[in-house]
């Protein structure tokens, strides 16, 4: 049972995250939640999800699809490769399939910290993050351009002088431009030979109609948004000396698919009236992720080994 001073503390903590919430502006992590079907978002964060559905109505299997793909990617590191160490920066909303449920599954010794600057992130993370007993789970508060700070607090967690695998899932192209390649190289400078990069990116270079709508609709919501070309992705591992896995860079969807149920979806209403009543955000937690072209995807996927 919590004592007193243990209780105000908590409650401080509540109360400096709340201050931080911003509602005015949308969030990443939070419009990612709208499309996932969460709970954890606000009104400004449906609306642009409502129009970057607009500019591409079949968006969310972007989101789906990015989302598998680190599915596919920890299981393959954790199964075939003994990689047991994580490091999850720009996590979002906890969900089905978090990184630390894919590893322990596999490997329950796993340990994976997560990192997020968001403060809704922060509170549901703590909540919901919880680790297997046979190993560890973390949460840090900090910003992806701050290499330094998640480094030196993800050290209490992993052990850098094993194996890590920097996990960089649809985040970069919220930084700017050579913000994003420094911070990518500092934080893989400090991991240890054997460790990996799981990236996924944006680009324009698939559809590019859609690409382009879709990120001047994030734009137009307040948000930094890059698209990269696959060049200017595959930068981030050639920068830092890294060696792609098989089968390289490709559409997330074409990495290594397994086309397993999207573990998110839900069967169909036979209610014809009531679907009709959803609104398009609601709609899409009916879809099927295997319902999928190669037109209907805008997101690059890689993994790559520090030798």
């Amino acid at each position: 049972m919590l004592g007193d001073s243990d209780e105000s503390g908590a409650a401080d903590r509540a109360q400096r995250i709340n201050a931080r919430i911003d509602t005015t502006r949308p969030h990443p992590a939070r419009v990612y939640d709208v499309f996932l079907g969460g709970k954890d978002n606000y009104p400004v964060d449906r609306a642009a999800a409502k129009a970057a559905l607009a500019a591409n109505p079949r968006g969310y299997l972007n989101v789906w699809h990015n989302r598998d793909f680190v599915r596919r990617a920890v299981s393959h590191l954790t199964t075939t490769l003994g990689i047991s160490q994580f490091l999850d920066v720009g996590t979002g909303l906890p969900t089905a399939e978090n990184v630390h449920e894919i590893a322990q599954r596999i490997a329950p010794h796993s340990r994976i910290v997560y990192v997020d600057n968001d403060p809704v992130v922060l509170a549901h993370a703590r909540a919901l993050l919880t680790s297997r007993p046979e190993g560890a789970a973390d949460y840090l508060d900090a910003d992806l351009r701050d290499a330094e700070s998640i480094l030196r607090n993800a050290g209490r967690t992993l052990d850098f002088d094993r194996p890590v695998a920097l996990v960089l899932a649809a985040v970069l192209h919220f930084v700017e431009d050579e913000a994003a390649y420094d911070v990518v190289a500092r934080l893989l400078g400090a991991l240890a030979p054997g460790s990996y990069l799981i990236l996924s990116h944006l680009t324009a270079d698939l559809n590019p109609e859609t690409g382009m709508k879709v990120a001047k609709s994030y734009a137009d919501s307040g948000m930094t948004f890059v698209l990269r070309s696959k060049p200017e992705i595959l930068r981030f591992v050639t920068d830092s000396g890294l060696e792609l896995v098989e089968p390289g860079v490709v559409p997330v969807h074409h990495w290594r698919p397994d086309h397993r149920p999207w573990a998110l979806s839900v069967h169909q209403t036979n209610d014809a009236d009531l679907f009709d009543d959803l609104d398009d955000i609601e709609k899409i937690t009916y879809r099927d992720i295997n319902d999928v072209t190669d037109a209907d995807i805008n997101v690059y996927g890689l993994l790559a080994r520090k030798s």
